[in-house]
């Protein structure tokens, strides 16, 4: 069968109605035929099964009553005279098998004589019932029927059995021998049939024109769709009359209900119209006036695609078409004008350069002047107050060529008077449309003057919408015309709406984090230390620069830390860390190692054992926010913080430093060299598990150490090594230079435009003590050598001119050295240091310390600690490799407290 487009169709994927069909008939006289063959099968199948039974009951109960059966099985040889009856019986009969058996089920006849004597394969127990019993059963033969009936002595007793049984084939030979007989008339039924069919589907085809189901469908629905749902006129016209209009038609040209098969002429149309429709020439997008609309005609012939004589036109109401033109023109502007504005206002988190934003757009792209005004909170980043307007508010912004004396500069105060318009309706979030100012309908009472000269300067048309986030209202905006001729009417209020409630989630963002910063700030500056603390071993400077905003976090505020903490003996503790991120975190981070770092100088222990402390107080941190917080929050913990930590002591010059994951310091030599101290790297804090190593070396007096964090040597565009050799060549070389000055340098060369991270710098020049100033001796372990102390101790403060000093300074003494001899072991030092407090250390190579504790009023001792407690102004304990150091210090007179010059070389 050839296809629409001349491809070979096979006939099993006819597509046409027709040909589908014909196939539906020919399978449907299939089936039939096909079901009355089983039909005839199954009920052959039941006959012959019937059969089967009848004939071997028939011929088993014949055997069994002869005559002389009975007598044989009781016979001396039953299979003798049995057997030859049996197998003649069967042969008669046409049965496959005949048995005779006792009533044990043992053969006396069976057709294969091998297998006499043997037991008989079925169910006998019916049948020694005396009941005659049937059964089908699969034999080696095939599936056969067999029964079995007893035999019945004179007494009425069974004495045997007899079996006969035939295969289901042989019965129904018969019944397959009607089957060509049904198979031909079946056939023959089909080819009737199926040339009726083929004659019916003919005929189809014609009037379907070889449509398949599908495209009928399509075609309908499309009719459907043409008639009721397309938005444009469809009229067919055929020999001058109407043969088909759509809804959208009927409605263009008024067409009354039953239009179809009329005369053109005659349903009452325009002349014009009626001419075109019936004359069938091609028109391509004529207007055409038809009542109070323009349509749009375009008309062609029907019988080109092959179609019957006639026209189709389709009409567009290019009235409407054109108004919906022009709305979605200005909805497109509206769309742009408003993107445009979410991409040029709010670029900064600047609450003022957003409200310049806000104006410039306003001025530029919708009206002449704008004016914006925030309340004088949201300017200070607070909460605006619910009452909004009518709050003190500030002029924040002006955009446009404001005439002179007309509008209220930028910084005006101002109040929006209840009694106004403005005032009444600003506090409760309405805007307010003044589309003729010129007629004073009440706007101008909030200042009748200043109103006069805005009507004067040619300002015609006013609107005032709220500034409103998150409930609240923030300030409001000012949109004045004055050059464009037309006045602001709704849809430029809606618009003024749309447009200045995108910049108040702009100004209300900058305004919060206006807030958040200044509180970030704060918290910062009172974290980390505002000035030096007064010790007379180092002389130092530092800077703090904080990331830039937006590019560091919150506001630049992050987690880098300096410290400079005195220690007793005129040591000096400095320190330098970072915390990894930005914001309030890293901020209260940074506070809390601080304080930490602070409280483990105070126990005074060397670098690398208060890293270690360090590094299990941040480890336990980690662990109780990481128990109390959420996946989400998981990443709030303190492990990234590094830190270095190093003591100097200005008696001996030595410096012992520890870092814990920190890039290393730098040390300037007097003579202009310098060189980073290899210091052992240590993991960063809250990793655990690794020891910190200490690095000593002795410092000349006027080095200096610098101290930062990565972010001075580290950055985007330059890599950490490039930044510390950049460091290393721009302070080196430069002895002369001051703490102060080298903190310059090092800004000046190494910061970037725009910091990614934090800054932190210490720079320290070391000094000395001099000599003069530092008495010590050994004292040897005999109670008599504690007055030759005092005695030498009480010299050193006569020549200092600490004489007023000298009789708490021999209680001190004599209590310290008394305790050490008595209780300690190995050699015993004194030592006194005038710096800016007197200092007193009695050194043993005991590791016992001693505690304060109150003595009972029969106790003979133990008031010698309390006893210093009160003389002296502090007092403590440190632990040395080979023993401890008790120290106390005592306050000094303001004059002799004045430290020396690093040359001074002492009385």
């Amino acid at each position: 069968m050839a296809g629409r487009f001349g491809r070979p169709r096979s006939v099993l994927r006819m597509r046409t109605l027709a040909g589908q069909v014909f196939l539906l008939q020919v399978a449907i006289v299939v089936l039939l035929v096909a079901a009355a063959i089983a039909a005839l099968v199954l009920q052959s199948r039941t006959d012959s099964e019937r059969e089967a039974r009848h004939r071997s009951v028939a011929v088993a109960q014949a055997f069994a009553n002869a005559p002389g059966t009975a007598a044989a099985l009781t016979g001396p040889d039953p299979s003798a005279v049995l057997q030859p009856r049996a197998e003649a019986a069967r042969k008669g009969s046409q049965v496959d098998f005949l048995v005779v058996m006792n009533t044990q089920g043992i053969r006396y006849t069976h057709p294969l004589p091998d297998r006499i004597g043997k037991k008989f394969v079925g169910d006998i127990g019916p049948a020694l019932a005396g009941r005659v019993t049937t059964e089908k059963v699969n034999g080696t033969i095939g599936p056969l029927v067999q029964a079995v009936v007893p035999v019945v002595g004179h007494d009425s007793k069974v004495v045997g059995l007899v079996s006969a049984g035939i295969t289901i084939t042989k019965v129904s030979g018969v019944v397959n021998d009607q089957f060509p007989l049904l198979f031909g008339s079946a056939a023959g039924v089909l080819l009737l049939t199926t040339g009726g069919t083929a004659l019916v589907s003919r005929r189809l085809r014609r009037q379907t024109h070889g449509l398949g189901p599908e495209e009928m469908t399509r075609m309908y629905e499309h009719h459907d769709a043409v008639l009721h749902a397309v938005r444009e006129g469809v009229v067919i016209v055929g020999d001058g009359r109407l043969v088909l209009a759509n809804d959208e038609a009927r409605r263009l040209l008024d067409l009354p209900p039953d239009v179809e098969g009329r005369q053109v002429a005659a349903i009452g149309l325009d002349p014009a119209t009626a001419v075109l429709l019936e004359s069938g020439r091609v028109v391509t997008d004529e207007v055409h006036p038809v009542g109070e609309r323009l349509l749009a005609v375009n008309q062609r012939s029907t019988e080109r695609a092959g179609g019957p004589p006639g026209s189709v036109t389709t009409l567009r109401d290019t009235t409407e078409l054109r108004a919906l033109t022009g709305r979605a023109d200005l909805a497109r502007g509206r769309l742009k004008l408003l993107y445009d504005a979410g991409t040029e206002i709010g670029t900064t988190l600047d609450v003022v350069r957003t409200c310049e934003e806000l104006a410039r757009f306003g001025a530029e792209r919708f009206s002449d002047l704008v004016t914006v005004d925030l309340a004088v909170s949201v300017l200070n980043g607070e909460e605006p107050e619910p009452n909004g307007p009518a709050v003190e508010m500030r002029r924040t912004a002006v955009g446009g060529e404001v005439p002179e004396g007309s509008l209220y500069p930028v910084g005006e105060p101002m109040r929006f008077a209840p009694s106004t318009v403005l005032g009444s309706r600003l506090p409760a979030g309405e805007p307010v449309l003044e589309a003729d100012l010129a007629g004073f309908s009440g706007w101008q009472r909030q200042d009748p003057e200043r109103a006069r000269q805005i009507v004067a300067h040619g300002i015609h048309s006013m609107i005032a919408v709220p500034l409103r986030a998150r409930g609240v209202v923030l300030g409001v905006v000012l949109f004045w015309r004055s050059h464009t001729p037309e006045a602001f009417d709704e849809e430029d209020r809606s618009l003024a709406e749309e447009l200045v409630a995108r910049a108040a989630v702009s100004i209300d963002n900058a305004r919060r984090f206006t807030r958040e910063h200044t509180m970030a700030v704060t918290l910062q500056r009172s974290l980390l230390p505002r000035a030096l603390p007064d010790q007379n071993a180092v002389e130092a400077a530092f800077r703090y620069l904080p990331a830039h905003a937006g590019l560091g976090g919150l506001g630049g505020v992050g987690g880098d830390w300096f410290d400079i903490i005195p220690l007793p003996g005129t040591r000096v503790a400095l320190v330098v860390g970072d915390v990894v991120g930005h914001g309030l975190h890293a901020a209260a981070t940074m506070g809390r190692l601080r304080t930490a770092v602070h409280n483990f100088a105070n126990l005074d222990v060397p670098p690398d054992e208060l890293l270690w402390h360090l590094d299990e107080l941040v480890t336990r941190i980690d662990q109780d926010e990481g128990a109390e917080g959420t996946d989400s929050d998981a990443k709030a913990g303190v492990t990234g913080a590094t830190c270095l930590y190093a003591i100097y002591d200005p008696v001996t010059g030595d410096c012992t430093m520890a870092r814990a994951g920190h890039v290393q310091p730098l040390v300037l030599r007097p003579d202009g060299g310098a060189e980073f101290v290899e210091v052992p790297g240590g993991p960063p804090l809250g990793l655990g598990g690794m020891p910190f190593d200490t690095c000593r070396l002795r410092l000349p007096e006027g080095s200096r150490l610098v101290l930062y964090t990565d972010g001075l040597v580290e950055h985007r565009s330059r890599a950490i090594d490039d930044g510390m050799a950049l460091l290393g060549r721009t302070l080196g070389g430069r002895p002369d230079q001051t703490p102060e000055e080298t903190c310059e340098a090092a800004l000046d060369a190494l910061l970037p435009d725009h910091p990614t991270d934090d800054i932190a710098l210490l720079v320290a020049r070391i000094r000395r003590l001099p000599a003069g100033r530092i008495a010590d001796w050994e004292v040897p372990a005999d109670p008599s050598a504690v007055a030759q102390v005092r005695a030498a101790a009480v010299r050193k403060l006569i020549e200092w001119g600490l004489a007023e000093e000298a009789f708490t300074t021999e209680l001190i003494l004599s209590e310290l050295v008394t305790n050490a001899i008595r209780y300690a072991a190995g050699p015993i030092r004194v030592r006194l240091i005038h710096d800016r407090s007197l200092i007193c250390e009695v050194a043993d190579h005991s590791s016992t310390s001693p505690h304060l504790r109150h003595a009972a009023s029969t106790d003979e001792g133990g008031r010698g600690l309390f006893l210093i407690a009160q003389l002296a102004e502090r007092w403590g304990t440190r632990y040395t490799g080979d023993g401890k150091v008790i120290w106390t210090e005592q306050a000094l007179p303001e004059p002799v407290r004045t430290p020396a010059a690093p040359d001074d070389a002492g009385p």
